[in-house]
């Protein structure tokens, strides 16, 4: 089963699970979002295996977050992902993806409820 990193190599909590990854002998698919972000339909899955609504997946101290205006409750759903593949830096990272479920690395060991 493939398992996926969306990965901020300059995150230090990012570097951690990676680590906690590759410790246990897993080599992900690591993907550096900033530079390839997901697409819409892959945001909305991660979004979907994580329960969340788009802004619990977003950095809301991050210059865009406000510039673009996004806590505007009239904003849908679609509208917020497509602002976070706009403007990557305010997706939450690290997220680890494997199968259909789905964790967030903060702290890096909550990756570890969905690891086969």
């Amino acid at each position: 089963m493939e398992i996926t990193i969306y990965h901020n190599p300059r995150c230090s909590k990012s570097r951690q699970t990676l680590q906690l990854l590759q410790e246990r002998g897993i080599e992900p698919r690591i993907v550096e979002y900033l530079t390839n972000p997901p697409t819409h339909q892959e945001l909305d899955s991660i979004l979907r295996g994580l329960e969340f609504e788009p802004r619990q997946l977003m950095r809301k101290k991050e210059e865009p977050y406000l510039v673009m205006g996004l806590d505007n409750p009239a904003l849908e759903r679609d509208q917020l992902i497509d602002a976070m593949l706009q403007a990557p830096k305010l997706i939450e990272r690290p997220i680890v993806v494997v199968g259909d479920e789905v964790a967030i690395g903060r702290p890096p060991e909550a990756v570890l409820t969905i690891l086969p």
